[in-house]
């Protein structure tokens, strides 16, 4: 999370960034003009939420004409890895999914094999994942795994 997103545009896009993804709460006053430039440099929009922000702040994002290709809903306060998953976020996955069925929906923080099937079966098609992957003896197959749980739920959305 970065307190001014608008400053990064242009190099992300330099460096060959493909999409550009900016937190709601550090882009509340400027979010149309953020997402504008992001497309403009040729990299598709998305926002991101915090635990504690209300899922309803992004719908103008979305359904705007301006709008966003997909939102990231923060499992975990932003700021470092191995912390805890909230599975309580998944009642903002699973509004997002009701309400926009061909959105794609991230997920970050604390996603592992224990809690890869919750956020998928939300309604979560986008998964990050660091200290699951990155710890375990075998990154491959934590990886595809949890590829098989997303897309084996993706039908009953």
């Amino acid at each position: 999370m970065v307190t001014n997103p608008l400053d990064y545009v242009e190099s992300f896009g330099k460096a060959g960034a493909s999409g550009f993804t900016f937190h709601i709460e550090a882009a509340r006053e400027n979010w149309n003009e953020l997402i504008q430039k992001i497309k403009a440099k040729g990299m598709k929009p998305g926002v991101s939420l915090k635990p504690g922000t209300p899922i309803e702040e992004v719908y103008p994002l979305v359904e705007g004409e301006n709008h966003v290709d997909l939102v990231l809903v923060m499992t975990v306060e932003p700021g470092f890895g191995g912390q805890k998953f909230m599975p309580e976020m998944m009642d903002k996955v699973r509004r997002l999914r009701q309400k926009y069925p061909s959105l794609d929906i991230e997920v970050d923080g604390g996603l592992g094999p224990s809690t890869i099937d919750a956020a998928a079966s939300a309604g979560a098609n986008c998964i990050v994942a660091g200290s699951s992957v990155f710890g375990a003896p075998e990154p491959a197959q934590v990886i595809s795994l949890m590829r098989n749980r997303v897309e084996g739920v993706k039908a009953a959305w």
